[in-house]
């Protein structure tokens, strides 16, 4: 009986020393205490159950401790779960410490908690950034394009890294103020010969304003001359123009035809008149001869007449110059 017990007992006794270390680190325990930081038992099974991870505050807590910090478990413990890195809070602290930048461990843990990367910012402001600016393309007064890229050199700002803008406010920034320096230059070349009356100028303006960098210098890394705008610009407008009396000579064009359209229906209309009338002349002799107030002789007389009047009507244009009619020209 006792040999069928024997081996439950030691299911028994590996399962219990299996949850035991489980939720006991003892080798983590143990560096705590060779490194000189003190760390109840308690306080780490605490962590299991809070299902935090002990290596992960132990290590930070132990690297701290070696650089004269004085912090606690419960000051990592806190800004652990309100879902800070522990570990880049701690380098920061130390690099600043390193660097005579006084920064507390509150200030650390809320610049980590903005969604900044606190010891890069440590780091810049020790050693300054250049940040390089797109081509900025800009036109000064007398129409010529400028191209211009700019090299800005910063490092943070500590007490506005929460809060301020960040590199790309800046980048505007100085854009904004290259194509206001370029555009209120006379003309393009007194850009080109004095490259750092850009530089002079954006500096003046306190660009770095509400931002989390301090401009330390900007500096033109390249100009080049771009397109002649306002030469095209008088281009266009005169092609704009051209079009527009075109426009107009096209609809006098069309006017013009639609009034000649016009008076050829007039004159068209009147001949039809004229048509119409000649064809009541022979009807109203007619009736005249019928009913007596027309002789025979008038009526001959009249044919005579007229017989005389086409006579020299003849004459008169055989005698005349020939004129070239319209068709004939044509």
């Amino acid at each position: 009986m006792d040999y069928v017990l024997i081996p439950v007992i030691i299911v028994i006794v590996i399962v219990f020393l299996a949850v035991f270390f489980h939720f006991v680190p003892m080798g983590l325990w143990i560096s705590s205490l060779a490194s000189g930081v003190h760390i109840s038992i308690g306080t780490l099974i605490g962590m299991r159950i809070r299902r935090i991870q002990p290596q992960r505050l132990v290590y930070p807590l132990i690297k701290a401790n070696k650089a004269g910090l004085e912090l606690t478990i419960s000051q990592l413990e806190t800004h652990y779960l309100a879902g800070g890195n522990v570990d880049k809070v701690i380098n920061a602290l130390i690099a600043a410490q390193r660097a005579n930048i006084t920064m507390a461990f509150e200030k650390a843990c809320a610049i980590d908690l903005a969604g900044r990367d606190v010891f890069q910012a440590v780091q810049m402001s020790v050693t300054p950034k250049v940040i390089e600016t797109p081509v900025v393309a800009a036109i000064a007064k007398d129409g010529i394009e400028l191209r211009a890229k700019a090299r800005v050199t910063v490092r943070t700002n500590i007490e506005r890294l929460v809060g301020g803008a960040g590199e790309e406010t800046v980048i505007a920034r100085v854009g904004e103020g290259i194509v206001t320096t370029v555009g209120s230059a006379e003309t393009h070349k007194e850009v080109l010969e004095n490259p750092d009356l850009i530089s002079r100028t954006v500096l003046s303006k306190g660009l770095d304003a509400g931002t989390a960098y301090e401009i330390l210098s900007i500096d033109i890394a390249d100009v080049d001359v771009g397109r002649n705008v306002g030469a095209q610009l008088q281009m266009d407008q005169a092609e704009a123009d051209r079009r527009i009396a075109q426009a107009k000579a096209e609809e006098r064009r069309a006017m013009a035809v639609a009034h000649e359209q016009e008076m050829k229906a007039s004159v068209q209309e009147m001949r039809a008149k004229v048509v119409e009338a000649e064809a009541e002349v022979p009807k109203a002799m007619a009736t005249a001869l019928r009913e007596g107030r027309m002789s025979v002789m008038d009526y001959y007389n009249l044919k005579n007449t007229q017989a005389d009047t086409e006579m020299r009507e003849s004459i008169a244009k055989a005698g005349a110059p020939r004129q070239t009619t319209e068709r004939e020209k044509k």
